[in-house]
Formats: structure tokens, C-alpha cells, sequence
């Protein structure tokens, strides 16, 4: 199957989850900073969300870049993809609204986690469409960046019963971390 329109349909998605957290904003009730910081934790939930999304648009991009062919299975660990990213804008708006609290911060690790596990599944499910011996395959590799961050993910659920900001701390150092851009795959293309 050619891969034309999983890339457009998967953008179109992406697109439209980071649409929906913008909607989710709501102006401060006033004209001070002090009235700005009432919405400080929901702007800097809703930051930390749309660098995910970049980052996973920014991946999803470059590895179907380097996928010649996609079927069944991966139109479907597609979708698995998509319904965890598509929990971003619910787990952000949560989070953001209650302050950091321990259960909407342990929900959006959660979603997260669930949203690296799917990834490396889509991942998988590429490789074994395009062979072991693809440029795809080459190019992930073992992929240790995506198993620490689904590592990292973890801990930081569990830590958010002892700080959840610890805990947003931890999701912070993955989005930094894949911020770094990864070339493994450029390279190869």
C-alpha cells in the first residue's frame, strides 16, 4: 500500500489535537500579570502538550520518510497511535485546571506513556512491513532514546504520589530530551 494517505491523514489528526488545546485557553480575567498567573499552570500545561505533539508529528514524519511501504498492521498501529495522542488535549486541560494535582498529572503520564508504547509498536509494525534489513530498520536501531522515554514515563508516575511536580519535571526532561533533533534517520535517507 502506498503511504500518501496515512501521512495526511495522521497530519490532519495531529493538526486538529493541537487545535483543540488552543480552543481549551481562556484569557486571564484581567489586565495585570498577577491576573496572568491565575493561568499560568494551564499555559505551561498546554506548552509542554503542543512540544509533544510537535515531537511526535516531527518523528511520525521522519519515519514514515523512511518506510517505502505501509499495510493492515501498520494503518492499525497507526490508529493505536493516534487514539493516545488524541488523550493529549483531555489529561492537558485536566492537569492545567487542577494545579498539578496527583491524580490528573499520574492520568497525563498515563497517556504519555501509553502514547510512547504505541509509537514503538507503530515502529515495529513499520519495520516488519519493510524488512529487517530496511532503512528504516537501520535507522531506529534499538531506539534507546523511545524505550528511556517510555522508562522515564513510568518513574514519573510513580514519583507523582510523592511530588507531582517532580513528575512534570521528568515529562519536561523527555520533551528536552527530543528536542535534540534525532538524526538516525535523516542520516539514512
Amino acid at each position: 500500500m502506498h503511504k500518501g494517505r496515512l501521512e495526511a491523514f495522521s497530519d490532519a489528526v495531529i493538526a486538529i489535537l493541537m487545535t483543540i488545546m488552543v480552543l481549551e485557553l481562556r484569557a486571564p480575567r484581567g489586565n495585570t500579570l498577577e491576573a496572568l498567573r491565575a493561568v499560568l499552570p494551564t499555559l505551561s500545561c498546554y506548552v509542554l502538550s503542543f512540544v509533544f505533539l510537535g515531537i511526535y508529528w516531527n518523528n511520525h514524519h521522519h519515519m514514515l520518510q523512511a518506510a517505502k511501504q505501509v499495510n493492515g498492521a501498520v494503518l492499525w498501529a497507526n490508529m493505536h497511535l493516534l487514539f493516545w495522542l488524541s488523550l493529549i488535549p483531555f489529561s492537558t486541560d485536566w492537569m492545567g485546571a487542577q494545579g498539578y494535582a496527583q491524580w490528573p498529572v499520574a492520568l497525563y503520564g498515563a497517556v504519555l506513556l501509553m502514547c510512547g508504547v504505541a509509537y514503538t509498536i507503530l515502529a515495529r509494525t513499520l519495520i516488519a512491513a519493510n524488512g529487517k534489513d530496511s532503512t528504516l530498520a537501520e535507522a531506529l536501531g534499538r531506539d534507546f532514546k523511545g524505550n528511556l522515554s517510555i522508562a522515564v514515563y513510568a518513574i514519573a508516575i510513580g514519583v507523582t504520589w510523592l511530588n507531582s511536580q517532580i513528575s512534570c519535571v521528568l515529562y519536561g526532561c523527555v520533551a528536552l530530551m527530543w528536542l535534540i533533533p534525532d538524526r538516525r534517520i535523516e542520516n539514512r535517507i
